[in-house]
């Protein structure tokens, strides 16, 4: 007993240094200074997604979350669906943003929906659904009560943990397709377990973390630093089986939101372990987003990389989204003119996703935020839509460049 109560301590401890010396490193983006007419357009773009959302509150069923709008409808989700933190989490962030007692309250009334989504095995989500949600409750209001929710969700997450692959599986559907499917996506839920690990001095969190992102790095890259959507395993041995699309356009081409997807974990998996090697990853793989020829000068990405019909091809706002949020934390952790090339793409997609061209008009939209996001182009799927993610991502972006120095 003494024994493990001494492993756990000294692995505390280790995360504990881990997270000292990070924020060290991210002290270096408070030299970058945020560009006073962005933070004008932000300050606007804020308060215009506060009403939005305090539209979208009218519309949206007790026991449901709002998904995407299209054909003069709103459509929703049940609390086992991926995306059903995203509402909950854009409700506390404009709160952080304005104290609107409406969005607060929204947004407690969801996550009780939500709550019993912590003991749900079947999904590789729950850092989508929880850490979004109730880990920006926790942060925001410094309460223990929904540490034990957290937790438990960490533990429901890390049993689909598979200790002979030694990655975290996505999806159970298609057996007669996929063996042991994981998708880019999976590096998203990862700061669940960190975080759990760190409040609970658990180190099988921490290490089912460190494990995935290792081998996703081995096995999911491209040499140009490319991201696969989908690499499948024989679970009996861990060996690499196939390298799939299954949202891209083809399995060699490169989906926009993943390398989103890839660019925002690997930063973010560097800010949690102080690990060098997810420092350089995240970088390698905004300079490959950074300089693709296909990257429009304006920043918002197509929907794929690769799709043969550029550049009449669908642009989306959702990975623009997700790619500004981690640009900002990665060119705090970046030296040099690293940092400030950076933080300016960052800066091009927050204001192109600020102006009309993107931003909905107050009482449009369905009272989303933007517009002009791709779910599932393949399936046909949320093609040019609104998307709940797209407007969490977004306002996260926002509020993190307004924490630079002016």
């Amino acid at each position: 007993m003494m024994v493990n109560k001494i492993n756990s301590a000294c692995c505390l401890l280790s995360l504990l240094y881990f997270f000292y010396v990070t924020d060290l490193k991210g002290q270096k983006g408070k030299v970058l200074k945020a560009d006073p007419e962005l933070l004008k357009i932000t300050d606007s773009a804020l308060s215009r997604a506060a009403s939005q959302y305090l539209h979208l509150i009218k519309t949206v069923p007790d026991t449901l979350f709002p998904r995407t709008y299209q054909h003069n409808r709103l459509l929703t989700a049940t609390s086992p669906s991926w995306i059903s933190g995203f509402y909950p989490g854009t409700l506390l962030l404009l709160y952080e943003f304005n104290s609107v007692k409406k969005l607060k309250a929204e947004a407690l009334k969801k996550l009780e929906v939500l709550k019993k989504e912590q003991f749900n095995t079947g999904t590789h989500d729950l850092g989508f659904m929880m850490y979004c949600s109730f880990g920006t409750a926790k942060r925001l209001f410094k309460t223990k009560a929904y540490d034990p929710v957290l937790l438990n969700s960490a533990a429901s997450l890390s049993q689909r943990f598979h200790d002979e692959v030694g990655l975290i599986r996505s999806w159970d559907h298609k057996p007669e397709t996929w063996k042991y499917p994981v998708i880019i996506d999976n590096m998203m839920n990862l700061e669940l377990l960190t975080w759990a690990s760190r409040l609970s001095g658990n180190q099988r969190f921490y290490k089912i973390a460190k494990k995935h992102a290792d081998l996703t790095i081995k096995n999911h890259f491209r040499p140009d630093y490319s991201t696969y959507h989908v690499i499948d395993y024989d679970p009996q041995n861990g060996k690499v089986l196939n390298k799939l699309t299954e949202q891209g356009y083809s399995d060699e081409s490169a989906w926009a939101r993943g390398q989103a997807w890839a660019l925002y974990g690997y930063t973010m998996m560097y800010r949690e372990t102080g690990d060098a090697k997810y420092l350089e990853m995240a970088m390698h793989i905004a300079d490959y987003i950074l300089k693709h020829p296909n990257l429009p000068a304006d920043k918002i990405p197509y929907w794929d990389f690769n799709a043969p019909d550029i550049p009449a091809a669908p642009r989306d706002a959702s990975a623009a989204a997700v790619m500004s949020s981690a640009l900002i934390e990665l060119s705090g952790f970046s030296e040099g003119d690293m940092g400030k090339t950076y933080l300016k793409a960052a800066e091009d997609m927050i204001r192109l996703l600020s102006s009309p061209e993107y931003l909905a008009q107050p009482g449009t939209n369905g009272g989303f935020i933007l517009k002009h996001s791709v779910g599932f182009l393949p399936a046909g799927n949320e093609v040019d839509v609104p998307l709940s993610y797209a407007d969490y991502y977004y306002v996260e972006a926002m509020l993190r460049y307004r924490k630079l120095k002016t």
